[in-house]
């Protein structure tokens, strides 16, 4: 048989281009999943396309939280009297670690997040993860599995056992920041997820193609999740600066193209 392949953009909301590609690549077929950043910039405006899609309407494609704590301002009053601005990853790891997150307003922010989600699409999501996932972080991961205790159907991303190409101190930075300890804890609740992450590469020039098909090579035999980052060229006039602009743009021409749909035959996997 066939393996599955769970294929899942991320940072949805965060820019138009990025919107662009991912609709672009969702309304063709090639995507399972979406993560959305309900904090992101453009949020308000690509969730009324999002919903237009057929392939969203029709729940071929699912839709989930993407829960930032890195990028941006917050979303909720109470956290942004702590923190105007987010934090970058580095600070937030070492504040988790330490035990000294703000966590009454980081449960509200958990909190408003999830209903921006809610209240935009008039849905649950399907799935919750994290921006640079930080969602399996400590003192964030226990909030996590408060806000999935009200949500017996939702699915959280397993960082803790992550398979591909190179990159392996930044798969393991992954795994032992947190990653492992989630997974654990939703194994031990019962909780449905991906046994295996696959996607985790430096942004840089590599082909994306030759990643691609590491990754699918790489495929459990129960099937696994990918998740991409593609994005189109910005249009004059729109703004948001955006470091792994070049690589989104490389990662939406492959998953768009005729080519990926080869790597999947050649692979036998099928897209879910």
């Amino acid at each position: 048989m066939s393996k599955s392949l769970t294929l899942c953009a991320d940072d949805f909301g965060q820019s138009a281009a990025i919107d662009r590609g991912i609709l672009q690549l969702a309304g063709s077929g090639r995507l399972s999943a979406i993560s959305c950043l309900v904090g992101g910039p453009h949020w308000a405006r690509g969730a009324r396309d999002l919903l237009a899609l057929p392939a969203v309407a029709q729940g071929q494609v699912r839709l989930g939280l993407h829960f930032n704590l890195t990028e941006g301002r917050p979303v909720s009053s109470a956290l942004a009297r702590q923190w105007p601005r987010l934090p970058g990853l580095h600070r937030l790891i070492v504040q988790s670690h330490g035990n000294a997150l703000p966590l009454a307003a980081l449960r509200e922010e958990w909190r408003v997040q999830f209903g921006a989600f809610e209240q935009t699409l008039g849905r649950r999501p399907d799935h919750v993860d994290g921006h640079q996932h930080v969602h399996h972080l400590p003192q964030l991961r226990a909030q996590l599995l408060e806000q999935m205790a009200s949500r017996p159907a939702l699915r959280a991303r397993h960082t803790g056992r992550i398979a591909g190409p190179g990159h392996a101190f930044k798969r393991w930075v992954i795994e032992a920041t947190g990653g492992r300890a989630l997974g654990e804890r939703l194994q031990a609740l019962g909780r449905q997820q991906n046994t295996q992450l696959l996607g985790v590469y430096d942004f840089g020039t590599a082909p994306y193609r030759d990643l691609m098909q590491q990754w699918l090579k790489a495929l459990p035999e129960h099937g696994g999740l990918i998740f991409c980052h593609p994005g189109a060229a910005s249009r004059p006039g729109e703004t948001g600066a955006d470091a792994i602009a070049p690589a989104r743009a490389r990662e939406l021409a492959y998953l768009g193209s005729p080519a990926f749909l080869d790597d999947l035959i050649e692979a036998d996997v099928q897209l879910a």
